[in-house]
This record gives structure tokens, sequence and C-alpha cells, in this order.
């Protein structure tokens, strides 16, 4: 069977087209990254300062509750209420995070998880979602090491361990279900709550009161992160890095579910918007249709 053969002169003009075309394609991402940081540069540092805060809070309660050295461990030598108070300080300080003027306008999402499940969910652009990831990875490991230079060696501590989340004596396949379950539900209970008129106020209660009943109850089997960004800002300084591919697989995977399954018992025109708390006058750079919903 006979294949005709371009003259080489004809090739070579074919490749030269080819070039313009690359480089206006790459002109057109360049030029798309560019104004997601001009435009939105504010919400993308707000991302990274509100995963920081959030883990400098946890490293500072978990050495004060953990810490072998620390008088409050020797007054609650039950692991269960020092779980409990934990998930009481943690579900306390995301309630701030999201109530500052940070995560109004942001959105606090403080996880790539769920920018991905907005992502999906069309309310979010995707430089946006990219620079959101990017900034909650660089806050979350600049929280810990803010941390560790206030702390030092009791971060270090075997007890405390740069507040690392990992696998507990269940084993691999214990966390990674642990993962799965309590992401899936917490992303199921947000997307279904802040897109209800009756119950939209209340999403930042739903988020911290099962965020402090998670660390109470499912931190012996995973160490509760739901987070990649949260877990790798741990891990680094802590060099702990087994298994740390559950952190980057369970959560988005368990976000991107919850997405699938609100699109099928509703519809992408079901949600609203990608905040948390959206009843407040600041900025809102998301794909959002709430002024719609509220009928302003």
């Amino acid at each position: 069977m006979s294949q005709s053969v371009l003259p080489p002169a004809e090739l070579q003009s074919r490749a030269t087209d080819r070039v313009p075309a690359r480089r206006e394609g790459l002109r057109q991402v360049l030029a798309g990254a560019s104004a997601a940081v001009g435009s939105h540069w504010p919400e993308f540092l707000m991302e990274a300062g509100e995963l920081g805060f959030f883990m400098v809070s946890a490293c500072f309660f978990t050495a004060i509750l953990e810490h072998p050295a620390s008088p409050v461990r020797a007054w609650l030598p039950v692991p269960l209420l020092r779980r409990f108070l934990t998930g009481l300080a943690m579900g306390g300080t995301l309630l701030l995070l999201i109530h500052s003027r940070w995560g109004k306008q942001s959105g606090a999402h403080m996880n790539p998880a769920f920018s991905l499940m907005y992502l999906r969910l069309g309310k979010m652009a995707a430089w946006d979602a990219l620079f959101y990831i990017a900034f909650q990875f660089l806050g979350g490991l600049a929280g810990v090491l803010v941390s560790f230079l206030v702390l030092g060696k009791a971060l270090a501590h075997g007890s405390v361990d740069f507040a690392t989340t990992q696998p507990g004596m269940w084993g691999v396949a214990a966390a990674f279900m642990g993962e799965l379950v309590i992401t899936f539900c917490l992303a199921t209970t947000v997307l279904f709550v802040s897109n209800s008129r009756a119950l939209a106020k209340l999403t930042p209660f739903f988020a911290a009161s099962l965020v402090a009943a998670y660390i109470t109850l499912e931190a012996p089997f995973s160490g509760m992160s739901m987070n990649p960004a949260r877990t790798l800002g741990s891990a680094l300084p802590a060099h702990a890095f087994h298994a740390i591919w559950i952190y980057f697989v369970a959560p988005p995977l368990a976000m991107l579910a919850a997405a699938e399954l609100y699109l099928w018992a509703r519809s992408s025109r079901a949600v609203y918007c990608a905040k948390l708390h959206h009843h407040n006058d600041t900025r809102c750079i998301f794909r959002c249709r709430y002024a719609e919903w509220k009928g302003i």
C-alpha cells in the first residue's frame, strides 16, 4: 500500500505554521493566569492566611494537650477527653476563620479538596481554583513553620510531632476509609446546608461541629485531616510521609463524589456560590448566584 510523502519544503512550512499557534496558546494561558492574579490576589493570600492560622492553632493546642511536660496533659490523662478538647478548639478556630473578614471574602475553603469540588460544580474559574490550591499549600506549611519558630523542640517532640495526621493502629486501609467517609459527609452536609434558604446561615456551625466530632471520634483511625494541604504542612517539617498518599487521594475523591451526588439529587443550578458564609457585604469572585437566590 503506497503512502504519499510530502515534500520537505511543505513539511517545514507546516511545522513553521504551528509555532505561532503554540505561541498564541501560551500567550492566552499566561494572560489568563495574569488576569486571575491581578484581580483576585487578595483572596489567594487570604486562603493562605486562613489555613496558616488554622495550622498555628492546631500546633499550639496539640502541644498544650499532648506534650508530656504540659501540666494540662497531666490533668487530663484520658486520650478521649484530650481529643474532645482539641476538637472544640479546632472547631472553634474554624468557626472564627469562616466568620472573619478574610473568610467571608475568600469563602474560607482552606482545603484543596473543597476548591476542586467547587471547580467541578462550576462555581470557580480554573485559574482561581489553581491559585487557591497553591496558596492553601503554602499557607499550611507557613503556619507550621511559624509555630516551630515559637514552640521549638516542643513541637518536634514525638508526642506532638508537628501535629501530623497519620494512620492509626488499625492501619492504612482503615485510615483511607475513615478519610473517605468523614470528608464525604462534611462535603455533602456543606452542599445541602449552604444551598438551603432555611439553613444557609448555619453552614459554618455545621462544618465546625463536624470537625470537632471527627477529631474526637475519628482521629484514632487517620489523624483526621480531610485536607491535603493541612497534612503536607505538618508532614514536611516532621519528615512523616508514611501513607501520605491517603490524604491526597481520599479527600478529593470524597469531595468530588459528594459533588456528583448533589448534582444527581438536585442540579448545578442549585449550587448558588462557593462561600461557606455568604451573608455579608464582601466581594465575591465566584460564579455567584446568591443575589438571584435571595431575590435581590
